[in-house]
């Protein structure tokens, strides 16, 4: 196909990247990590429709979530739908960076569908930092049904590291946070 609307380029992984180091204040091996904001799709407790996933940093740059699929998210008949896997990807992926002590964005996100996946299986989603470069961070992860060796999908992508104030100063006020942000008790 030459259509340029279809054109895009390549994701590429440099190979100068940075391995990365734990920062000393990451939460430690195990910990459940913290919600950045109740109302966030991936794992806000206040996401009425949302994943509800809880995402445990590992022991050493990875994040780990352990989510059985609900039926409200089937997609063909019987498997998950691909949008909410690559959502699930992006949640277990961007807590990456906190490891290494940085919030990020999602700049880009790709996902290989290996298998379909079957609404009520059990997923482990291992999300890896494969390297660093300044503000960009490359993350990997696999998702494996039930324990299996092979996984049934997987994932790459390009996270950001930002300033939450900075970055979201002309939008907070329209979340569902609003209130908790603006009493200081949460911060965007």
């Amino acid at each position: 196909m030459n259509d340029p609307a279809f054109s895009t380029a390549s994701f590429v992984i440099p190979d100068d990247l940075e391995s990365g180091k734990r920062a000393d204040f990451a939460p430690a091996p195990g910990s459940v990590l913290n919600v950045h904001n109740p109302h966030c799709f991936g794992c806000g407790p206040k996401s009425a429709d949302g994943l509800h996933l809880q995402v445990v940093a590992g022991s050493g740059l990875h994040t780990t979530a352990i989510w059985e699929v609900p039926a409200r998210f089937e997609g063909g008949p019987g498997v998950i739908h691909g949008g909410i896997l690559s959502s699930v990807f992006d949640e277990v992926m961007g807590n990456v960076p906190m490891l290494v002590g940085s919030v990020a964005v999602t700049a880009h996100l790709e996902v290989d569908f290996a298998t379909p996946i079957p609404i009520g299986a059990t997923l482990t989603i291992d999300a890896r930092l494969i390297g660093l470069q300044r503000r960009k961070l490359y993350i990997a992860a696999e998702a494996s049904i039930d324990g299996a060796a092979e996984p049934a999908a997987t994932a790459r992508g390009l996270f950001i590291g930002i300033s939450p104030a900075d970055h979201f100063k002309d939008t907070w006020r329209a979340s569902g946070s609003a209130a908790d942000f603006a009493a200081g008790e949460r911060r965007p």
